[in-house]
């Protein structure tokens, strides 16, 4: 399984990467995997493409009231 990094996962959505991390605190984007860190690291945050492909299917709309 290859994870991408934010830079990596942010134009398979169509967002930017400020975005992306927006979404990632407000529990928008798609799942996310965070590495555990060690003493003074913050660890990495990695997307699973297939989550990025759920999250994108998950978010496809016909209609703007389907979407509401």
């Amino acid at each position: 399984m290859h994870l991408l990094d934010t830079k990596s996962a942010a134009p398979r959505i169509g967002v930017s990467q400020g975005t992306l991390e927006n979404w990632r605190v407000q529990g928008k984007g798609p799942r996310f995997i965070k590495t555990t860190s060690g003493p003074g690291s913050r660890g990495k945050v990695l997307y699973d493409p297939a989550d990025i492909e759920a999250w994108k299917e998950a978010n496809r709309f016909q209609s703007t009231s389907e979407a509401a």
